[in-house]
């Protein structure tokens, strides 16, 4: 399928402006190793411009253009964009399917998620209105108090390739909503529709600097966004070790963070299941995205009593996996995002075979496709809780195994890992999912599914997996600050010193 990339700069101020030094990265398409074009590499010099873009955004007209407008004005502008992205929903799907390497199938749910995650960010951000001034019950009648929910003020955006416009508009919409004005650094592996969202944003009218887009390498973009004294709060999904600088930065000028980081998110498959139901969910939550999830189910975790069955079973869904080009009808599995990463993935299979783990299906590149960073579903067993492949984030589609006899056990080899985002429980005993659900260290749990993620429901993690949650009302509170405000309302003198007057 012949898709136009468009070419595209730097969105600063409102404007297309070429980075100043006039540097390119080219674009492949993961599915056939082919440059399909190129995007604009940032550099700190055009960091600076769109910090100060942003800066000036927040302070025109004494903040009214924005910062300080009512809530139902920026909605208009959030609404505005949501058309546009659903205007134009199968083109951007394209893009990021050839971009990324995600299954076009699953590439139009992502824009119609973006398109719902504006609507839904318009409807908090009119909301806002009415919630300002909210009264504080004080224990004393002379004082009153209340509540101002004010924006942060400029954040950097920094996102990862994965779900290339969906992450940016997890974070995106909630800081427009705000009232914040954002820099956006979307990872250079899949930039494109990030880019295509400038030219929404143009289209509709958005003020000028209150979104700016800066496409580039993360040390060379990133790094600078990051660590500017004139950004105020950086919010970021990707890797641990990246989010582990980007706190290291913030920490010098304590200004605050929000991390969304990797995962190693356990399944429990207990013996009372619908072996097929539960098969499905559990490929799902490990090969869905082409397995490049940070919230991935990837360590399953299934009763003894009906392992070998489960694992037959759950072989044969594996293997009915449509493995192709995203573009192909009914694609459910794509290439990995680019060579990197394929043999990183590749790297992580050999290394769990010569630690004496069990490739029970996949872990090879398909036969039929020659070209393209494609990996086959891989299903690996005989795995022990030392082995890399159990302990390690893949990012890719390959799912480990072990095996348990009670619930106490099955709960500690979940919360064996150093991560805690996801987690999913399949039982027919609701009572028993209600019991884990609470014991599971995981900021998201699933019960007798894996995966599903709603914008009005919050995300993020614990411990390694970072801290802030994204989406909900709380996706819009990572971008307020809270300001109290208290009057003295007695008639009274305060009374504390002795009066001058009466000497």
């Amino acid at each position: 399928m012949a898709v136009q990339v468009p070419s595209r700069q730097l969105f600063i101020d409102g404007e297309w402006r070429e980075p100043i030094l006039k540097k390119r990265l080219p674009i492949i398409n993961p599915a056939t190793e082919e440059i399909i074009g190129n995007i604009p590499a940032a550099t700190a010099e055009d960091v600076e411009l769109a910090v100060a873009a942003a800066r000036r955004a927040l302070s025109r007209n004494k903040g009214k253009d924005w910062a300080t407008a009512p809530g139902s004005a920026r909605a208009k502008y959030l609404r505005a964009i949501a058309a546009k992205v659903t205007e134009r929903k199968t083109e951007l799907a394209k893009l990021e399917a050839i971009d990324c390497g995600k299954p076009l199938d699953e590439a139009v749910w992502d824009i119609e998620d973006v398109a719902g995650c504006f609507e839904y960010y318009a409807d908090l951000a009119e909301g806002l209105d009415a919630k300002q001034k909210a009264p504080v019950s004080l224990p004393m009648e002379t004082f009153k108090s209340y509540v101002l929910k004010e924006p942060i003020g400029v954040v950097g955006l920094i996102t990862p390739w994965n779900y290339p416009l969906l992450m940016a508009t997890w974070k995106v919409a909630p800081s427009l909503a705000a009232g914040c004005a954002a820099i956006l650094k979307p990872s250079e592996l899949a930039s494109i529709t990030c880019l295509e969202l400038a030219e929404v944003c143009r289209e509709v009218g958005l003020p000028p600097g209150v979104l700016n887009i800066l496409t580039g390498l993360g040390p060379e973009a990133g790094a600078p966004l990051a660590s500017h004294p004139d950004v105020d709060k950086i919010a970021f999904t990707g890797s641990s070790a990246t989010g582990s600088k980007i706190m290291a930065a913030a920490a010098q000028m304590v200004k605050p963070v929000s991390l969304e980081l990797g995962g190693k998110s356990p399944i429990i498959v207990f013996e009372d299941v619908d072996l097929d139901k539960a098969a499905e969910w559990t490929a799902f939550g490990c090969f869905w995205t082409n397995g490049q999830i940070c919230s991935a189910t990837s360590r399953l975790i299934v009763h003894e009593n009906i392992v070998r069955e489960f694992l037959d079973r759950l072989v044969k869904w594996t293997k009915n996996i449509k493995i192709s080009d995203p573009f192909e009808e009914g694609c459910r599995l794509g290439p990995v995002v680019s060579g990197g990463q394929y043999e990183k993935v590749l790297k992580f299979i050999s290394t769990a075979k010569s630690e004496g783990a069990t490739i029970l299906s996949g872990g090879v590149r398909p036969e039929h496709l020659k070209k393209g960073f494609f990996v086959e579903p891989t299903i690996i067993t005989d795995v022990t809780t030392s082995m890399q492949i159990w302990r390690e984030e893949v990012f890719g589609p390959v799912l480990c195994v072990k095996t348990f006899s009670t619930e106490e056990e099955a709960l500690e080899l979940a919360n064996d890992t150093h991560y805690g985002l996801g987690a999913a429980v399949i039982s027919n005993d609701l009572e028993r999912c209600d019991r884990v659900s609470k014991n599971l260290q995981a900021g998201i749990v699933w019960v007798n599914c894996s995966q599903p993620c709603f914008c009005q429901a919050p995300w993020g993690g614990n411990k390694r997996s970072g801290f802030g949650r994204e989406l909900g009302e709380w996706g819009l509170d990572n971008y307020l600050s809270v300001k109290q405000v208290t009057q003295y309302v007695s008639d009274e003198p305060w009374g504390w010193y002795r009066s001058p007057s009466k000497l």
